[in-house]
């Protein structure tokens, strides 16, 4: 029998999603711990500052709210980001077309047009920036958005397509100004960028749809050479880059070429990545090489979601169960077929995110916040889940237990929370905490477990019983007074 739960209670707030259909539900802490586990938090520990969470304004997600009901439509946006939704805080979107568009487009159309003066962000003007407004609209304290170019228009690459090849050397000036001439466009429309990423993937995808190939060394050259000093001279030298962009298996190679000197650091903010290189191994080791290689620069992940598949409509138990695959169940070569087993979408989303926390990455971005039953629109047929499904037919919202995922970090993690420590006496649960701008401690608990575990919450000598459902994630808020003033 534990017996420190009999000191001073913290005052909690307790909010819980589980295979048994709570959805971000208030609970409460029990009378006491029968196993003697105890998560201790410690504050004077502290690690990064958060970015902050979010996801993806896509052509295809934008597109599917122009097709609803305006109820629904509005339904939606709250959701994501209104004082009582998600209140997502970091968002990402497309320049360019990518996978998630309805065709094909560049915002330099016209070959030959060096000096962009062609330049057009029309195609966007449709559902991109309605979508961007109508959340601006929505939201107390305003969200980041990094924009990431799948590829350079055909005419600029080596080999003439959207597909693969390179950024010829004679267009990379041309390049860096697309990206100025991008954010003057988005600004004329009352939308700031907070960042870019040089390139999505810029190790390709297969040549499936938009991509464009660099090395670290032809990326850094570019930033260091051209687009770092471009931003720069234009007074735009407060907008992030961001290097890499892909997943983490290669991420040491990218940041040894990215932040080898001083010099070839400069421009850069941080590195991206992306979580497909596994259905369920975070590869803590990179994240926490790329950190020490860097520690005064952002680690973010800029792109995640349930690929290959097709969304499941109105069936919360699927999401809770072992049954999805990714690309690789298929098509990873024979040695890293391990690393893509069937597996729970819930418990992947709650696993990276706590595990990417824990190794120092600062944001995490989800991919489209809107899918329809298909898993599209998509003009290359790539079809995904988002948390947010659609019935554009019988204009119908579907919430998947992945919405309440994320809430339960970008609702309760705030932008300039800082991670701080713990220790955590029982393996079956996985845990990370954060000092919030507002004093507030947030603990996130996720327990993949079928049976229910207990624990006491313990801060400054100071505890609380708590209990948590098998198949559950859990975000206990504990207020400033229960622990301000206080030391290690």
């Amino acid at each position: 029998m534990v017996k420190s739960y009999k000191t001073k209670h913290l005052e909690v707030e307790v909010y819980e999603t589980s295979s048994e259909g709570h959805q971000l539900s208030r609970t409460l802490a029990v009378d006491k711990v029968e196993d003697g586990a105890i998560i201790k938090l410690l504050p004077g520990k502290q690690y990064q500052t958060i970015t902050g969470f979010g996801g993806s304004f896509t052509q295809a997600s934008a597109y599917l709210l122009n097709q609803l009901g305006e109820e629904n439509r509005k339904r939606i946006i709250d959701a994501y980001f209104g004082p009582d939704g998600a209140q997502y805080s970091l968002t990402r979107t497309h320049m360019n077309s990518c996978d998630f568009s309805l065709r094909n487009y560049s915002y330099a159309p016209v070959e030959g047009d060096v000096k962009l003066e062609y330049f057009t962000i029309e195609e966007d003007k449709a559902d991109i920036i309605p979508m961007i407004k109508e959340a601006m609209a929505v939201s107390r304290d305003g969200f980041k958005i990094i924009s990431s170019p799948w590829s350079a228009p055909p005419w600029m690459k080596d080999n003439k397509d959207w597909r693969g090849g390179k950024l010829l050397p004679e267009y990379f000036d041309t390049w860096a100004l697309f990206y100025s001439k991008y954010v003057d466009a988005f600004k004329a429309e009352g939308i700031d960028i907070w960042g870019f990423t040089v390139e999505n993937e810029p190790l390709g995808n297969g040549n499936n749809w938009e991509s464009m190939h660099f090395s670290p060394t032809e990326m850094t050259h570019f930033v260091q050479h051209h687009l770092g000093p471009k931003l720069e001279a234009e007074g735009k030298s407060h907008i992030k880059i961001f290097g890499y962009d892909q997943n983490r298996e290669h991420l040491k190679d990218w940041v040894d070429g990215m932040f080898q000197s001083k010099e070839s650091s400069r421009y850069y903010d941080g590195t991206a990545i992306h979580w497909y290189a596994s259905t369920f191994e975070v590869f803590p080791e990179a994240l926490q090489y790329a950190h020490h290689k860097a520690p005064n620069k952002h680690l973010i992940q800029t792109e995640a979601c349930v690929d290959a598949q097709t969304p499941k409509w109105k069936d919360d138990a699927w999401y809770w169960s072992q049954e999805a695959t990714d690309w690789g169940w298929n098509w990873a070569p024979e040695k890293d077929k391990q690393l893509h087993p069937k597996y729970v979408p819930v418990f992947r989303y709650a696993r990276d995110i706590i595990g990417c926390l824990n190794n120092w990455v600062d944001g995490w971005i989800d991919w489209n916040m809107v899918l329809d039953r298909q898993g599209g629109p998509n003009w290359f047929k790539n079809w995904c889940v988002a948390p947010v499904i659609v019935d554009l037919a019988k204009d119908e919202v579907y919430f998947t237990p992945l919405y309440y995922t994320m809430t339960h970090f970008s609702r309760y993690i705030r932008p300039g929370a800082i991670r701080i420590g713990f220790e955590n006496s029982n393996r079956d649960l996985q845990v990370t905490a954060v000092k919030n701008p507002n004093d507030n401690i947030a603990v996130v608990v996720f327990n993949e477990n079928p049976e229910a575990k207990t624990f006491l919450l313990d801060l400054y000598e100071q505890s609380v019983p708590m209990k948590i459902r098998g198949k559950a994630l859990q975000t206990i808020i504990i207020a400033n007074d229960s622990n301000k003033d206080q030391t290690n």
